[in-house]
């Protein structure tokens, strides 16, 4: 296990043998499976019609015998119907979106924000911020989880929050050179605005008092971590979570070895499964992952499939095993004439290529009975000028060409000057327009 540079402030859980580590996961895994069927009515019959019940987990493989949780489970039940306390003792909800259906809805005991801002702080730390820093907070507030997650943890580690949420990006820009912030916590996406902006203000990344950069609620690849890095001047680090899990904080890359986020095993227990079979894979290997709350009173969640693509790997800062980066989900899969796509698979052969900006859109149509595919891209500010008419469309050809040879689908390519695509300033970016489904 790699030595971490903040070794004497570590919990002792973080620095634990793997066997402490199974041992407390086992007890708390009893505990919430148990907590949940006496509290869960539709959990309980889940488990009722599978022929399983609490007393049959007495190690932890055994919770491959129980059945899983899914999004539908929380939007059938909405909004309360799994919650797993009184509802006087819920100070707290969140919610999703909601925008391909009914929003999910999670409540909070005092307990559940008492370790969600804990495991926020633990995060930080793990990205190298330390007590009495500043961190400039651009996730957005509200019924999303990123804004007061990372809010309450910001505080937690004894730091000065910033509370400015998303978009006004003039003013965040303002506020980043006046307040002289230490880190700062935004999606990946947002962050490139923040940078356009200090480019066209010409304020240089040795200018910008940053330091690092905590990055979640969208998937990014480390194309996008080298851009991020070299437009910033910072060392940017990835966070996880997700609403029906808890939110941010459930695991946390290392700044020491930025090798993938390591899961909180103590409140968290995750499994890889093949998605089509259901079945438990081996570490290491590719597959969906899955994750049983450990410590959560309001609303636990067992077995929980966050249709997330990833593998998990072994310790190396921390004593938990730690995922890889995302990279996709099972729902944002596009199949393009049988091929399966993942966005972040296009976005790895527009990041290898230096002219362009990491800021693209996927046009996916079906105007007659075949699937098209139209990436729209564009150039960076710095070489726009730089480029006349043949070398824009070379590019063009060069990205059609990758995109064939590596992922297997052929695209229409158009680039676009510097600054031509929709920035997003709030919320998670939009990356896939596909219109296949108004066109049957």
């Amino acid at each position: 296990m790699t030595t971490s540079p903040n070794e004497a402030i570590l919990e002792p859980i973080e620095r634990a043998s793997r066997d402490e580590v199974q041992a407390l996961q086992l007890q708390r895994l009893q505990w919430s499976v148990r907590h949940t069927y006496d509290n869960v009515a539709p959990f309980r019959a889940k488990c009722d019609a599978k022929g399983v019940h609490p007393d049959d987990l007495k190690q932890l493989s055994d919770l491959s015998l129980f059945p899983f949780m899914t999004k539908a489970d929380l939007r059938d039940h909405y909004p309360f119907g799994l919650f797993a306390a009184p509802r006087d003792q819920i100070i707290r909800l969140h919610a999703s979106s909601g925008t391909t259906g009914k929003s999910v809805v999670m409540g909070y005991t005092a307990a559940d924000l008492d370790t969600w801002a804990q495991l926020v702080a633990r995060s930080l730390r793990a990205a190298g911020v330390k007590p009495g820093e500043m961190v400039h907070n651009a996730y957005g507030y509200g019924m999303f989880t990123g804004g007061l997650g990372a809010h309450y943890g910001i505080e937690r580690l004894g730091c000065t929050v910033v509370p400015v949420s998303g978009g006004q990006t003039v003013k965040q820009v303002q506020q980043i050179i006046d307040f002289r912030p230490d880190a700062i916590m935004v999606t990946p996406s947002f962050s490139l605005v923040i940078a356009e902006e200090f480019e066209r203000q010409g304020i240089q990344p040795g200018d910008i008092s940053l330091k690092v950069g905590i990055f979640g609620a969208e998937a990014w690849g480390e194309g996008m971590r080298a851009e991020i890095e070299a437009k910033l001047g910072i060392d940017a680090v990835d966070i996880y979570g997700l609403t029906e899990v808890m939110g941010p904080g459930v695991a946390s890359e290392c700044i020491e070895t930025k090798d993938g986020p390591v899961i909180w095993e103590d409140h968290f227990y995750p499994e890889i499964i093949d998605s089509e079979t259901g079945d438990v894979l081996p570490d290491g290997s590719e597959g969906e992952l899955v994750f049983t709350s450990l410590t959560k009173v309001a609303s636990p969640v067992i077995r929980y499939r966050t249709r997330d693509l990833t593998a998990l790997l072994p310790p190396t800062a921390r004593s938990f095993r730690r995922i890889k980066k995302i990279t996709g989900r099972t729902d944002d899969m596009l199949i393009i004439r049988g091929v399966n796509v993942f966005p972040s698979q296009i976005e790895e052969q527009i990041m290898a290529d230096t002219a362009l900006a990491p800021i693209y859109q996927i046009h996916v149509s079906r105007p007659s009975h075949l699937d098209e595919v139209e990436v729209h891209c564009e150039v960076k500010r710095e070489v726009s000028a730089q480029l006349d008419a043949a070398t824009i469309a070379a590019i063009g050809d060069r990205l059609k060409q990758r995109i064939k040879a590596n992922i297997g689908i052929s695209t229409q390519v158009k680039v676009f000057p510097a600054d031509s695509l929709q920035r997003i300033e709030v919320g998670k970016a939009k990356r896939v327009y596909d219109t296949r489904a108004q066109q049957i």
